[in-house]
């Protein structure tokens, strides 16, 4: 664990994580006409004439904006966006180390959803993506629905698509190693951004069996109490035998346990009455649902956790970088299911013949990840020409080309960085 002090000193040593620098020579007056003025109002004319070419002749096909507004901020709450700030930085510094993709956080002075959509609106013109982060449920669901229809640029939620991707590549590969099929009978506790992202992106990928539970217990079609707009969605899709009841009655039996919750909401009772080979996902951070030796003990076959002092740390910085990659490289206009699902099979692919019940997934610092990262962004970009959702077509070895050659650049600056601290 790092301990306060030193994450402290470092952020303030170093003024955050992130800054930006120009790619371009600035060291003569040949190079201020060509750059700025008087060069620079040629491109300007011809973004004028056609605002497609901004994709061309400006840093928006690589720069997306992490946008939030801070009330749901890691797992620390509604802390404001100031405080988010932070957050923002890191995911910012994880784009570009992990995906090559320049990312500009900006925490916003408004929680109001119309307010938010407007000023989602009004900055599209600077950006290729906008990734919405750590904005809270079900409001989260709104801006993005929303703002997807209103702007013909991909609106990447990572706690809903990011999380949803990473859990089903994960789970694909657990319910192989126990010898479980896509009727397996699941279990999602959380029916929040997470919960209901995974269960979306679960029952696009085939599985049928799945039910939701939030702290009323079952979710189904015609409960009266707590129920949103968004439960009432998921009611129509999942538990169709309209079981009722607690997590705990609803759980036994059951072939996988995810966990999109909070700390302590799975028991090792409720672990041991699990079907045989059960599989536990617990993914609330900082603290899991359940510790992994607990549900271990209890007789899982396959626990995972989103921590990586433990095996199997499904995280969604595994997947979310090669997805903005992947969006980035066609110019994305939108982002949809055939796409999520793609660079969930793309991701469950990495472990490869490292496959086993305490390796459901690589780690981003394992030798093979750079590779799969690039094959997660070409499976989404090919999706996204099969589904009509590019503005230009790229072969899959020019997306991991140019991926490789990012990830190289960014490796040569971070060694420029070692050197200075």
């Amino acid at each position: 664990m790092v301990e306060k002090e030193k994450a402290l000193e470092e952020h303030k040593k170093k003024n955050g994580k992130i800054e930006i620098m120009p790619k371009v020579p600035l060291n003569c007056a040949d190079d201020l006409s060509t750059y700025y003025t008087p060069g620079v109002a040629y491109p300007c004319l011809a973004i004028k004439e056609n605002p497609n070419l901004s994709f061309d002749y400006t840093a928006r096909s690589n720069m997306i904006a992490i946008v939030t507004d801070g009330t749901r901020i890691l797992g620390l709450g509604n802390i404001g966006p100031e405080a988010g700030m932070p957050v923002m930085e890191g995911k910012a510094a994880l784009f570009k180390k992990f995906g090559g993709v320049d990312a500009v956080p900006l925490c916003i002075a408004t929680t109001d959803e119309e307010e938010i959509l407007k000023f989602l609106k009004n900055i599209a013109p600077s950006f290729g993506a906008i990734n919405i982060e750590d904005i809270e449920s079900p409001k989260a669901f709104n801006v993005v629905n929303r703002a997807q229809e209103m702007l013909s640029i991909p609106i990447f939620h990572d706690d809903q698509q990011g999380t949803a991707v990473v859990a089903v590549a994960a789970l694909l590969n657990a319910v192989k190693l126990a010898g479980k099929g896509k009727d397996a009978k699941i279990i999602v506790n959380g029916a929040g951004t997470a919960g209901i992202g995974v269960v979306n992106l679960a029952l696009h990928a085939g599985f049928k069996n799945i039910i939701v539970v939030d702290s009323r217990g079952a979710v189904y079609d015609g409960r009266d109490e707590d129920m949103n707009d968004f439960k009432k969605m998921m009611a129509k899709k999942t538990n169709l035998g309209k079981m009722r009841g607690s997590l705990a009655d609803v759980a036994k039996g059951a072939d996988v346990l995810i966990g999109l919750s909070k700390k302590g909401t799975f028991t090792k009772e409720i672990v041991a009455g699990m079907a045989e080979k059960g599989i536990v996902f617990a993914l609330a951070n900082p603290d899991p649902e359940i510790t992994y030796d607990d549900a271990k003990s209890a007789g899982a076959f396959i626990v995972a956790t989103g921590r990586s002092d433990r095996p199997n740390q499904v995280n969604n910085v595994f997947v979310f970088p090669g997805i903005m990659r992947g969006l980035l490289d066609v110019r994305a206009k939108g982002i949809n299911e055939e796409m999520l699902y793609a660079a969930a099979l793309a991701a469950s692919k990495g472990a490869g013949k490292n496959l086993g019940p305490e390796y459901i997934l690589q780690g981003v610092f394992d030798k093979g990840y750079p590779k799969t990262a690039a094959e997660i962004a070409a499976a989404v970009a090919e999706a996204a020409i099969r589904t009509g959702m590019e503005r230009i077509a790229r072969t899959r070895e020019e997306i991991k080309k140019g991926m490789r050659e990012r990830l190289k650049r960014y490796a040569r600056a971070e060694k420029r960085v070692l050197k200075i601290s």
